[in-house]
């Protein structure tokens, strides 16, 4: 457990530290004074006891081994002490006169000078080599504890580097088995990085492109993949995310067309770093799709023959049949008033019949359609709408008002016609403005009412193409979008707009219509 020590207890420390310190430098110290004196007594009573032997010749042998030992281990200091005691021994116990300080032969002057001189130069040398190996000594010391320390940092660092050694591979692992679990994914998945080129590349990019990972990565995707992007790229690659259809060339040079959807990648500092991208192949499902608008709008062509020819034979044939019917009850003898009676309510049964006939065989397929074009067939319809339901409806068509192709009047029509049986059923509205305009080399048809619009969750249904919704809105976008055209509904709570356009074929004849015709009802007629 680590605390901290206060300031003034930590100096209070260190002071009886450098005490401390300073009691052991005095202890060693007196400890090599007290051996140096000691050395020099015992070379001193040493040469003593080998008087008898040496005589007076050389006294001052063995106080050589007693400065050279205090020299060597003792200190200057202590040295000089040595040489000091001994001299003064020698001079008083081995010179004569014997036990005096005076000193009467000149050679015994010179030979102590000289003693002096030479421990002088031990001294010296003995210190400077004593300083030296202390130098050398410290040096090595500090050395150690530097090898020392840069072990410890080694083992420390050895230690970091295995610790993060060991995290690395444990993400290794783990980075290892998710791209493990993304190679078995059927989508293909790929990682741009901040420059563009792929840094990644998945097993299933290498089954739906046909180029393995080898192949692919350093390479940009919309050179690789020859890309046709719905959007520009630079517009794409602002957002933080992307959802929509790209069309790419594999390797064989077969065109598909994948679902992609992109996901912005970023660093720590908020840098992007790149672009995660997992794009699905739907180029069946596509495929599907457009035979299934071939198929649909087929049926619609189909439809509308059909139902030209079950007005055709309305009008040509029962029509003739009532007609017929309707001239003999006109001939035929009422002799009594109840007979008469009876003819007359039959004739007007027969009235309505053919009223009703025409007006089936009409709606079925106007004849006008096909006479006039779709300028009349519309007047004609919004006019009998505007009696039947009492909605008031502004019919707006362009001044000079060209033939349009067949199919696109039809296709024009049937919206006028759905749009407005609609607006009866469900929009609970007063009034419908129908526009109808030329833009270019398309015409534009807007149908829009003041009713209660359409709930949130049906217009939704409705854009998305629900099945359950029904087949009038859907018909008419499909009728359109084979013509090349589209379809847009708007709802709010104040009404409902259908916008649709088809294309204008050039050459087209000119058909001249009121800019302007109102309808209007007081009652409705069913």
């Amino acid at each position: 457990m680590n605390s901290a020590i206060p300031i003034s207890e930590d100096v209070r420390l260190r002071s009886l530290n450098d005490a401390a310190l300073s009691d052991a430098d005095i202890k060693k110290e007196a400890t090599r004074y007290a051996l140096a004196i000691i050395a020099a007594i015992a070379a001193l009573v040493l040469r003593k006891v080998l008087n008898p032997l040496l005589g007076s010749d050389n006294p001052y042998l063995t106080a050589w081994a007693a400065v050279v030992f205090s020299a060597w281990y003792c200190g200057i200091g202590a040295s000089i002490v040595a040489v000091i005691i001994t001299s003064v021994g020698i001079w008083y116990w081995l010179l004569s006169p014997y036990d005096s300080l005076a000193i009467q032969s000149h050679t015994h002057l010179f030979g102590l000078l000289g003693f002096l001189t030479f421990s002088a130069v031990i001294v010296l040398l003995g210190e400077h080599t004593r300083r030296v190996a202390f130098k050398r000594e410290r040096a090595e010391a500090e050395q150690r504890a530097v090898h020392e320390q840069l072990e410890n940092r080694v083992r420390q660092r050895t230690a970091a580097l295995e610790e993060r050694t060991a995290a690395l591979q444990q993400k290794t692992a783990e980075v290892i088995e998710k791209a493990t679990l993304l190679d078995l994914a059927n989508d293909a998945i790929f990682v741009k990085s901040a420059n563009g080129t792929i840094s990644y590349w998945n097993e299933g990019a290498t089954r739906l492109y046909g180029w393995a990972a080898t192949e692919a990565l350093g390479h940009f995707p919309a050179e690789l993949l020859h890309s046709e992007y719905p959007v520009p790229l630079s517009e794409i690659e602002s957002r933080d995310g992307w959802e929509g259809e790209i069309r790419h060339t594999k390797k064989d040079g077969s065109r598909i067309i994948v679902v992609s959807r992109w996901a912005k990648i970023q660093d720590s500092n908020g840098n992007v770093a790149g672009w995660l991208e997992i794009n699905t192949d739907i180029t069946s499902r596509k495929s599907a799709e457009d035979a299934a608008r071939a198929l649909s709008g087929r049926i619609l062509t189909l439809q509308d023959e059909e139902r030209r020819r079950i007005a055709k034979g309305l009008h040509d044939s029962l029509g003739q049949y009532l007609a017929a019917l309707k001239m003999n009850l006109d001939g035929f003898p009422s002799p009594t008033p109840p007979q008469a009676a009876v003819v007359f309510e039959s004739a007007e049964i027969v009235d309505k019949c053919l009223t009703e006939m025409r007006t089936i065989s009409h709606l079925l397929h106007p004849p006008l359609l096909d006479e006039s074009g779709f300028g009349s067939a519309a007047h004609w319809f919004v006019e009998g709408f505007a009696r039947r339901s009492g909605i008031e409806v502004n019919l707006e068509l362009p001044q000079e008002l060209m033939r349009l192709h067949p199919d696109v009047e039809i296709a024009l029509f049937r919206a006028v016609q759905e749009c407005l049986t609609n607006i009866h059923k469900h929009a609970n509205s007063s009034l419908v403005d129908i526009r109808m305009t030329q833009e270019g080399k398309h015409v534009r048809l807007e149908i829009q009412d003041n009713g209660q619009g359409i709930p949130k969750e049906r217009l939704n249904r409705l854009l998305e193409g629900a099945a359950e919704v029904g087949v009038g809105i859907a018909g008419m976008r499909e009728r359109f979008r084979e013509l090349g055209g589209s379809l847009e509904l708007r709802s709010t709570r104040k009404g409902t707009t259908v916008i649709v356009t088809a294309p204008v074929p050039q050459g087209a004849a000119v058909q001249r219509k009121p800019q302007q015709v109102r309808l209007r009802s007081e009652r409705p007629h069913f």
